[in-house]
């Protein structure tokens, strides 16, 4: 088993040359979307209430968890989704009002992570698929211990918490004033809420964040992002960036009903190709630059995307494109990019 290796250039940048040259009045979908402060703030409500309204629930009980499935879930994993539009400052024109609506957004899913996101993720983008540096790749012990139906559904069931620990074993980042301010306002808001609500609440926001990252349908799209589910398998690096030869797809979106919840994730080629268009005016670059997206790979169900990865023996941890480390960008993010 191994990945799969090239040294091509990332496929987004050469699309987004190409893009841009073709369609000049792209580049006008760029900026800020208002709406999503409003999203945030009615999402985080409806997770507060629903905290309070079980505080007196037990904790297995159906009420208790159904709730937690449906409802939380839901709710966290839109929240999940609004801090990574948000890590794109694309909330708000100003950089600090986007990173306090981060701060905001994380309340209900319980533990700080909203500022150690940004600049891990960011680096996703400026080095995808680069070991070493994408700590949305899995790790080689990933690959090798999970290598199995029972692995699969273990990392499917827990993935919440690979994505959550994976990056600071990867390598580590400064810690800012604006982590600092993260933990804060997160430790301060969970004893609060404990205080005057009960410990059933926090439960509540936990057990909602980790289902938010298990078995739920909208968890999906953290496989269906990046893992190969084309036959195209191969371990031997493409000869040059320019090779006539196509790579495997390592991207692939979803356009399907359950967007309407997770800030239009599921474009996620066109996310990665113009990453300062806000989640509102992504289905309009599809329908601007069709000619490059129709023929691009898509998966039609997240659910589907989670049954197949577990049960598809052609399918595991190592389905993923690696670049050569000659390729290597940086990650060297300064105080100032971590703040900004």
């Amino acid at each position: 088993n191994d990945w799969v290796w090239t040294y091509q250039e990332e496929p987004h940048r050469t699309r987004r040359h190409q893009i841009i040259k073709a369609h000049p009045e792209v580049t006008k979908l760029c900026g800020y979307e208002p709406l999503t402060k409003c999203i945030v703030l009615f999402v985080v409500s409806i997770q507060v209430t629903a905290a309070y309204l079980l505080r007196d629930t037990p904790i297995f009980s159906w009420q208790f968890l159904l709730t937690a499935y449906v409802v939380g879930a839901t709710a966290n994993q839109n929240l999940f989704l609004s801090i990574h539009e948000i890590s794109h400052n694309l909330a708000f024109r100003s950089p600090v009002a986007n990173r306090l609506l981060a701060i905001f957004a994380n309340l209900p899913i319980g533990i700080p992570y909203s500022a150690s996101f940004r600049p891990y993720h960011l680096t996703h983008h400026k080095a995808l698929g680069v070991d070493g540096l994408d700590t949305d790749l899995p790790t080689k012990y990933e690959a090798i211990f999970l290598d199995s139906v029972l692995g699969k559904t273990f990392f499917a069931t827990f993935q919440i918490f690979f994505y959550a620990l994976r990056p600071m074993m990867v390598y580590q980042i400064p810690f800012t004033k604006i982590h600092l301010l993260n933990v804060a306002a997160q430790v301060i808001f969970d004893i609060f809420l404990v205080k005057f609500s009960g410990a059933n609440s926090l439960w509540y926001l936990l057990m909602s964040s980790f289902l938010a990252g298990s078995l739920h349908p909208c968890a999906g799209h953290f496989i269906a992002e990046h893992y190969i589910f084309e036959n195209q398998l191969t371990s031997k690096p493409k000869p040059k960036p320019n090779d006539s030869n196509i790579l495997a797809a390592e991207t692939y979106s979803y356009y399907g009903i359950l967007n309407l919840v997770t800030y239009n994730v599921g474009y996620h080629n066109e996310h990665h190709d113009f990453p300062a268009i806000p989640w509102t005016r992504l289905p309009k670059l599809t329908k601007i630059a069709k000619e490059f997206y129709e023929p691009l790979p898509t998966h039609t169900s997240w659910s589907w995307v989670i049954w197949e990865f577990i049960w598809n023996t052609d399918l595991s941890l190592w389905s993923r494109v690696k670049r050569d480390q000659s390729k290597k960008v940086t990650a060297a993010w300064t105080r100032d990019e971590l703040d900004n």
